[in-house]
């Protein structure tokens, strides 16, 4: 995992990044040229309103969608060159995704719904195993390995969904409105723990609505009109 200042070139680098969908007169443009840059071990808190392009900005960090035109680059590399499977291949090998929804197994155990991801790469039993009682460790639910989501409250629940994202142990978190379903006590518990993995060195980009939960990211990223319209400093939180 990545830590802060780190030699080399930014860890994620956006330029004139565009997208369009549609064609003809139903064409619409969601981003207009985005520019952005992350270092290795960042927390960065993408906001702004409904339509302002953040959400389609993060589904092309994630290798989720391509752009109409522009560059990004990862590690160095232009990933839009990149074909099919070899973005298939950077999203599982280096990305980690939590989602508002927290995505479990209904009626799988907490330890197993955090091994998935690892026996979708084939990985052994034992080696599953060992990752994923590590990535609870990570989120202090050890304890709670054996329980099916419907045994956990909601907090429990998104720390099980984080620690299933970092079972890959990977370069990027990308979080997209982790806090969205749950009160304001288990948002601001969820929030400390980004925080505090952030602080032991994974890069984070969150999409979030709320200034409150921003305000525990390093940086903070505006957008508007399918542009990145400020930057400013976080970690007032």
């Amino acid at each position: 995992m990545s830590e802060a200042g780190a030699s080399g070139p930014p860890l994620i680098e956006l330029r004139g990044i565009t997208k369009v969908f549609g064609s003809g007169e139903a064409a619409f443009q969601a981003l207009r040229g985005v520019d952005m840059t992350v270092e290795r071990g960042d927390f960065v808190a993408v906001m702004g309103p409904s339509g302002s392009g953040k959400s389609t900005t993060m589904n092309i960090l994630g290798c989720l969608d391509t752009p109409t035109s522009g560059t990004f680059r990862f590690h160095g590399i232009e990933v839009q060159s990149l074909n099919r499977d070899q973005r298939s291949l950077l999203r599982r090998r280096y990305l980690g995704f939590v989602f508002q929804g927290f995505n479990l197994l209904a009626r799988t155990s907490a330890l197993e719904n955090v091994e998935l991801p690892l026996l979708y790469r084939g990985e052994k039993k034992a080696v599953r195993r060992a990752a994923a009682l590590k990535a609870l460790n990570h989120v202090g639910l050890v304890p709670w390995a054996d329980h099916t989501p419907a045994e956990l409250s909601g907090g429990q629940q998104q720390r099980v969904a984080i620690a299933r994202a970092l079972v890959t142990e990977p370069d990027v978190l990308l979080a997209d409105e982790p806090t969205g379903n749950l009160d304001t006590e288990r948002s601001i518990e969820i929030m400390e723990l980004l925080r505090d993995l952030n602080q032991s060195g994974i890069t984070i980009l969150m999409v979030t609505h709320e200034a409150e939960m921003a305000a525990f990211a390093r940086t903070i990223v505006h957008f508007r009109d399918g542009v990145v319209e400020s930057v400013e400093q976080g970690g007032t939180a």
